[in-house]
């Protein structure tokens, strides 16, 4: 159908059924946001030094210099102690050690000491001690993931953020194919399964293959859950869902896994905790209908047209008993037309285009699928800003999150505050997407959270509280642009290819979030780039973002065609060139002398 949001017009913009179809569907994203922060608290890296034996036989004096002080801030040594064969042999013969760094003695008091200084250090031989003020247990401190075995912890969230990359992908295509309501249950149950799994890990490698397929499905359930809404509602409900009720519910996933950690802080029994909000979803089945605009573009009228009646029954409308009838005849002319024999009447020509047109609409979805994206102009233009637009946000969005384990404080309260921010975030984005152009909100809030991330470098050390009020500042000017960019590329994709486009968007989302956890990394160079690159990518997404087309106030795209074209810029040379026509070597002109005066030069974007 080519104006599928004007034929169902007859079910009004707000009633039961669209009341139903936000709630149910919202309620559905709960186990999505529940387990997004399990990679940081699964994954935590509790203070740690090195274990000394209790059999090593050392005074007590020197076991509490057994630990390296070092840096600035005169901190433990985490991964080398002194040789413990050396301490063993000063504490036998009753010598003591320096210990005027470690309890401030004056230097008098300490001058009969062996300076510590002098002794040779090693690795931690016998293994780490970790502190639990925050945790009981966590992956780290299951499988020893620190010291010479610290590139372990961010490729475990690498691999998470992987699983999520092969969802979208994976679950685009299949849900394009096969519809959108089956797919998004099977990710539930999948993300159930293994949450539980996980549990039962008994090694590094084991806990890593489960990871990788709770991560598969974590992000897959969001992004179904924007198309079908997309698809099943109209007008100002979609953008209410898209930008603010979705995300709403989202976060208060997020917000409650920081609870159930500071409850449950031994790592596998909080594993068994994310599968809960997945399994309470399965009677959910039975109240979530199916998209009916996917369906009429898979040509089952039948299907769609049962729906819609139910939804009109239950908002309290007449369906109109003509809606699919030109629909389905153009369908079986369609079917009829290669077993008909050619015609030699000429009084049909006229009709030959609207049967070229008709015999077109079939192929829409020989497209669809990733291919689809990138063999048409229009939508391989628009599908690679889109991507590099998910991919920065998705950077920030993370880089902040991971960068939180070096703000000053309890580390449960600092991502609850975190995770709050997206409802104000989440407002504003709904509110600006209702009043204001997309591309212009985009830019807004990007640059608002740009701004605060490079101001951090100047508080980070001294005033932590306006440390952490920058850091929700960023968070918030990224979320907000993320909800306008979720809705931006919804109304930009033709339904026949969607899903696909949001789900290799997300693709991209997740390569930028396996990045993130890298960012850390950064800090080695300069202290502050880590906070730099993601307020840089923030600027370069405002640039990027200009060559987007606006989408405010128009209906959702159904085919390719009716997809719009990139944003091109034209800058205008100063060259002109006159053209003489008693010059030389020059051609009498084809057209008008007039309209070969004067070339200007222009380059298009």
């Amino acid at each position: 159908m080519r104006d599928y949001e004007g034929s169902i017009a007859f079910l009004g913009i707000w009633g039961w059924y669209q009341v139903k179809v936000i709630f149910f569907l919202c309620i559905l994203s709960f186990p999505s946001g529940y387990n997004i922060l399990s990679v940081i608290f699964l994954l935590a890296i509790p203070p740690h030094q090195c274990y000394i034996p209790a059999h090593s036989n050392l005074s007590q004096d020197w076991i509490q210099a057994s630990i390296p002080i070092q840096g600035p801030n005169l901190e433990r040594s985490s991964c080398s102690r002194y040789e413990l064969h050396v301490m063993q042999n000063l504490s036998a013969l009753r010598i003591k050690p320096n210990l005027a760094q470690i309890h401030n003695y004056s230097e008098f008091e300490a001058s009969a000491g062996v300076m510590l200084s002098n002794l040779k250090q090693e690795e931690c031989k016998d293994g780490w001690i970790y502190g639990t003020e925050h945790y009981e247990s966590t992956v780290v401190t299951e499988f020893n993931l620190v010291c010479d075995n610290n590139w372990k912890q961010p490729m475990s969230s690498l691999i998470y953020f992987l699983g999520s990359l092969c969802g979208c992908f994976l679950s685009g295509q299949i849900s394009d194919r096969f519809g959108r309501k089956p797919v998004l249950f099977s990710s539930i149950f999948i993300l159930s399964v293994f949450s539980i799994a996980l549990s039962f890990a008994q090694s590094w490698a084991v806990f890593n293959v489960l990871f990788f397929m709770v991560g598969m499905c974590q992000l897959s359930i969001y992004i179904l859950l924007l198309v079908l809404g997309s698809e099943l509602l109209v007008g100002v409900t979609r953008v209410l869902f898209s930008s603010l009720a979705l995300s709403y519910f989202y976060v208060a996933g997020m917000m409650a896994f920081p609870g159930t950690a500071y409850v449950v802080r031994n790592w596998r029994h909080l594993s068994l905790f994310m599968a809960l909000p997945g399994l309470a979803c399965f009677p959910f089945w039975w109240l979530v209908p199916e998209s009916p605009r996917w369906l009429l573009s898979k040509g089952r009228f039948k299907e769609a047209e049962l729906l819609l009646r139910f939804a009109a029954l239950e908002n309290g409308v007449e369906f109109p008993s003509d809606l699919f009838r030109s629909a389905k005849s153009q369908q079986s002319e369609q079917s009829q037309q290669p077993e008909q024999p050619q015609q030699p009447e000429q009084p049909q020509q006229s009709e030959q285009p609207e049967q070229s047109q008709q015999s077109e609409q079939p192929q829409q979805p020989e497209v669809s699928g990733y291919l689809g994206l990138l063999r048409n102009t229009t939508t391989r233009s628009i599908t690679l800003v889109v991507w590099f637009l998910w991919f920065s946000l998705n950077v920030s969005y993370f880089g902040l999150s991971f960068n939180m384990t070096t703000i000053y404080g309890n580390p449960f309260l600092n991502y609850a505050l975190l995770s709050l921010m997206e409802m104000p975030a989440h407002l504003v984005s709904w509110f600006s997407a209702k009043y204001f152009p997309r591309r212009i909100s985009f830019i807004g809030f990007s640059l608002l959270g740009a701004l605060p991330l490079f101001l951090i470098q100047i508080t980070l050390h001294k005033y932590h509280n306006i440390t952490l009020t920058l850091v929700l500042m960023g968070k918030f000017g990224v979320l907000a642009s993320e909800g306008i960019l979720h809705l931006l590329t919804g109304e930009l994709s033709p339904t026949v290819i969607r899903n696909t486009m949001l789900s290799s968007a997300a693709l991209f989302s997740r390569v930028g979030s396996s990045v993130a956890p890298y960012l850390l990394q950064l800090a080695v160079f300069y202290e502050f780039l880590p906070w730099l690159t993601v307020g840089s990518l923030s600027v370069i997404s405002v640039l990027v973002s200009l060559f987007l087309p606006e989408s405010f106030g128009k209906p959702l795209p159904d085919t390719i065609d009716q997809m719009q074209v990139i944003k091109k810029f034209k800058f205008k040379g100063l060259c002109h060139q006159k053209v003489d026509g008693n010059s030389p070597g020059v051609q009498e002109p084809a057209v008008s002398e007039t309209s070969l005066s004067e070339i200007k030069c222009s380059t298009a974007f």
